[in-house]
């Protein structure tokens, strides 16, 4: 059996998941997969590992490799190790991320970079999955390609490959090397499939809908509609091809309680120190009528040693939804049995290679916290999930459309009724009443209750024994009543545990909450990030933070009114703020402080737009709606700072529009100002990031300019080397230059398909 040693670095269980599907199909493709987290380090060893090597890695942070792999990292970036120390090393290496953040896949870039530096080659080119659009979009094609890839490595060694393996080697091996070596082209071909299945599927529902208002039978026409419980043809009448079916590896027992004392405390400690701090106040930062409502906290640190500096984030520890919970146990007919303790082994006929216990549910733990506690109850089931809970469902139609959801064939239902819905197990027990799954199956799939970042709001120098952070309830439709409101699984925890004492929007920072019972949150540190003040007083900044992005703002500038006042003789620079919020009596926030840091000359300029205020009568010109307006009315001053002065510009808020909004304005001013085209602007862009300068949520580099040049075909070879590339094409940069002109057409039609 030809081997390969699989390794995985995860954060929240996802590259583990993949990891463990590559090792679970290895046996029928004719390979054996030696799987092990990267953190564990004492079962392989790099330095002399002679079969090829695939690795998982997930991202977590700003950019950073997951926690598993920090020690590996710190290891393979030692300075001293020679440039030929994995010269013996073929890899192949599959990164996940997610492009509404800046620095995209970058846990896996990192590895990969530094494997390549020390001399390890691939025998396979990387991909990069992108949780924005669908992780399944690249990890499913790049899979698929491992194995021929895998056969042709093996082959290469010079007759190491058995020929006498299953039918299905023999199919790998002839994979066309294009397919095997190009898991880019896989991605584009499978997601062209997906493009024409979806018109096909379009024109059918139509035809058939004509037909039944021909007949005069208009009652029968949301027959024809696809839903999370219906599909339409051509997917209705289509064999399927659904994954191959995890091998169940827990044995669970319940043992009636003792009766002993469970809470937040008993959470599984992580990498990172927990702390428990009381919530010393609660602030409504907006009005009754505002359309979301925002919310200050400030906890007490004082009795911790929890130190932070304006600009970092920290963790909150949350629970999910007690009334969740509760119909949760109650559709799995456990509701009885939430106070028992449960205890978990593993099967001893077990199929899985590598089972072990999660180690996020704790020994002994009642049901009732450990889905409370424990488990992402909320998580969009993976397609395996999806896979598993067929085999328990009765219903034959049920049955069906799960095994749709699940496979390759129903991808545009997967992504429109599941992922793009966030339909969570309860929505689909709610939906699919025959099925029954048991209870092993759920902690075999549910992912870690992941703790939830907030920014800092506040500066140590000024409240040294006090955390702020500021927040917006989340509510979201819910999957199964359409009448209901889901509130976001932290914010609405928050805000119910300070609604006895929650303030009005008076004076925010005056008196405490004095209750001795105040609540308390564990909270816990998160890696430092680029998103501080720059080391010189000096230079000039550009803050812009629309909304809830103005939260870290406020700290930087407590924190400078606080060193000013340390330094009076000292050489501050210029600070700017470009807030943004809809109305100015509603949701203005933090409007008091801005302009007192105005008066005192902490801040030099500030910029507010409304979005939805109307512009009074007498005004000659329309104010600013969004902070990207204003940014365009200041272009002079903003240019000077940037190019002329060496100024910082940060920007915090809504990742997905603002920040793509923000570029586009900031690319406008630099072409404008100095005088360049827009591909030149956004490499000056480019270049104040790598210079630390600009730190952006969600960097969306030339979507426009990406779309309209390629559409009139004035891309040259040179401009498709950029680095300045949309966010899921900057995997296979390096390989732009090899692609067809029609290849090029399929990454054209599919960029504006995934921008839409």
């Amino acid at each position: 059996m030809r081997r390969f040693l699989l390794l995985y670095a995860t954060q929240r269980g996802q590259a583990k998941a993949i990891a463990e599907e590559i090792s679970e199909q290895a046996l029928s493709h004719g390979f054996s997969a030696d799987l092990h987290c990267v953190s564990e380090s004492e079962k392989y060893d790099l330095k002399t590992e002679t079969g090829p090597l695939v690795m998982v890695v997930s991202t977590t942070g700003t950019g950073d490799p997951p926690d598993t792999a920090r020690k590996f990292v710190k290891e393979i970036h030692n300075k001293t190790l020679p440039t030929d120390f994995f010269a013996h090393l073929w890899y192949g290496l599959l990164g996940l991320g997610d492009s509404e953040y800046t620095y995209f896949c970058n846990g896996g870039k990192v590895i990969d970079k530094r494997l390549q530096e020390l001399g390890a080659q691939h025998f396979y080119d990387t991909g990069h999955a992108d949780d924005c659009v669908g992780l399944e979009l690249v990890v499913e094609p790049w899979i698929d390609g491992l194995w021929p890839a895998l056969t042709k490595h093996f082959k290469s060694l010079g007759g190491q490959e058995d020929m006498s393996d299953s039918d299905t080697l023999a199919q790998a091996s002839d994979a066309p090397l294009s397919m095997a070596m190009k898991p880019e082209l896989l991605h584009i071909q499978s997601q062209v499939e997906l493009l024409s299945l979806e018109d096909v599927g379009k024109r059918d529902s139509e035809l058939q809908e004509q037909n039944e208002t021909n007949k005069n039978q208009p009652s029968r026409i949301e027959d024809f509609d696809s839903s999370l419980v219906n599909s339409v043809p051509p997917l209705s009448q289509s064999s399927l091809s659904i994954p191959a079916v995890s091998p169940e590896y827990l044995e669970v027992y319940l043992q009636e309680s003792l009766g002993q004392d469970e809470n937040q405390a008993s959470v599984p400690p992580s990498v990172d120190p927990i702390f428990q701090v009381p919530i010393s106040k609660a602030v409504e930062l907006t009005t009754n009528d505002a359309i979301k409502t925002t919310l200050l906290l400030e906890l007490d640190i004082s009795k911790v040693e929890f130190s932070h500096q304006p600009g970092d984030s920290f963790n909150v520890i949350c629970p999910n939804s007690g009334s969740e919970v509760e119909d949760l146990l109650q559709r799995l007919q456990l509701a009885d049995k939430q106070a028992h303790r449960v205890i978990l082994k593993i099967k001893m006929d077990t199929k899985k290679k590598g089972a072990s216990l999660p180690q996020h549910v704790p020994e002994g733990s009642s049901l009732q916290f450990i889905f409370t506690w424990c488990l992402e109850i909320r998580a969009v089931p993976k397609k395996a999930f999806l896979r598993a809970l067929s085999d328990y469902t009765s219903d034959a139609t049920e049955k069906r459309r799960l095994q749709e959801l699940c496979s390759k064939q129903g991808a545009a239902d997967y992504n429109r009724f599941i992922r793009d819905a966030s339909v969570c197990l309860l929505d689909l027990l709610l939906t699919f009443p025959s099925c029954q799954p048991p209870l092993n199956l759920l902690l075999e799939h549910l992912p870690k209750l992941q703790p939830r970042p907030y920014s800092c709001a506040s500066s140590s120098l000024l409240h040294p024994d006090k955390l702020h952070f500021v927040f917006n309830i989340v509510e979201l439709p819910s999957n199964t009543t359409a009448a209901s409101l889901r509130k976001g699984v932290c914010t609405g925890w928050l805000a119910t545990l300070v609604a006895p004492f929650l303030q009005p929007n008076t004076e925010v920072l005056t008196a405490d909450h004095s209750d001795a019972l105040a609540p308390e949150i564990l909270i816990s540190p998160r890696a430092t990030n680029s998103f501080h003040l720059p080391d010189d007083l000096s230079a000039p900044i550009i803050m812009v933070g629309p909304g809830t992005g103005v939260a870290p703002f406020v700290g930087f500038l407590q924190h400078r009114e606080k060193l000013q006042e340390q330094h009076p003789d000292g050489n501050f620079g210029a600070m700017w703020l470009f807030f943004g919020c809809r109305h100015k009596d509603r949701d203005y926030l933090f409007r008091e402080e801005l302009r007192h840091f105005l008066k005192t000359g902490v801040l030099t300029h500030l910029k507010v737009s409304f979005s939805r205020d109307a512009a009074p009568e007498e005004e000659e010109e329309a104010p600013a709606k969004y902070v990207q307006d204003n940014l365009q009315h200041h272009s002079q001053q903003v240019a000077r700072t940037l190019l002329q002065e060496n100024g910082y510009i940060y920007v915090c808020g809504d990742a997905k529009n603002m920040a793509k909004d923000v570029h586009d304005a900031l690319v406008e001013i630099i072409s404008k100002e100095a005088g360049v085209d827009k591909l030149e602007a956004m490499k000056t862009l480019a270049t104040l990031k790598q210079e630390k300068r600009s730190s952006m949520w969600s960097m969306v580099l030339v979507k426009s300019w990406w779309q309209k040049e390629k559409t009139t075909g004035h891309v040259t070879s040179s401009q498709k080397e950029t680095t300045c590339m949309p966010h899921w094409l900057s995997p296979f940069h390096t390989h732009c230059l090899e692609l067809s002109h029609t290849e090029w057409v399929c990454l054209h039609v599919l960029w504006v398909f995934t921008s839409a």
